[in-house]
């Protein structure tokens, strides 16, 4: 049986995301770490880890946003993924997930923390199976959803991929 979309989103029961695509939360840590042990960045406590599975099929897009922690993208299934990363001097870095090295594909990228980054499913792929793993561990306290306006302020030479990465 070939799986597509349809068939992970049923048999992980991802649910749609605020930024895009689908998740399910896989993983907390039982060890948290005290919020006065943490950088300024986090308000509250957090999980020493957390991880979700997440899914992006062909239309969809992961909208620019960023966090407080580094985030590590696993590549499980389907096809190429690009995750977009705005380093803060400006210079955008482009992920390639996939299983095809020759591509310039790999199965792991790091996203650091701070930093703003979406992501889209390459040209003629249907969908992509990935993961997400955390360190300190997410919370939507510290999610942020970019604007267009604001982020194509800071970073004029990526105003046309920020229009295809930005809900609003």
């Amino acid at each position: 049986m070939q799986k597509d979309a349809a068939y992970w989103i049923q048999h992980l029961q991802l649910t749609k995301h605020v930024e895009g695509g689908y998740y399910h939360e896989l993983y907390k840590s039982a060890l948290v770490i005290p919020q006065k042990n943490l950088p300024a960045s986090f308000k509250g406590n957090r999980h020493i880890s957390t991880s979700i599975y997440f899914l992006l099929e062909a239309g969809q897009f992961s909208a620019f946003h960023r966090i407080a922690s580094d985030e590590v993208w696993h590549f499980y299934a389907g096809d190429t993924l690009i995750v977009y990363e705005l380093e803060k001097d400006g210079s955008l870095i482009e992920h390639r997930l996939g299983s095809v090295p020759e591509k310039e594909e790999s199965f792991q990228c790091v996203v650091k923390s701070g930093h703003w980054f979406g992501a889209r499913l390459a040209p003629g792929s249907a969908y992509a199976l990935v993961g997400c793993t955390v360190s300190p561990g997410f919370d939507f306290l510290e999610f942020e959803l970019a604007k267009r306006e604001e982020l194509s302020k800071l970073y004029p030479h990526h105003t046309d991929l920020i229009k295809m990465l930005t809900i609003s």
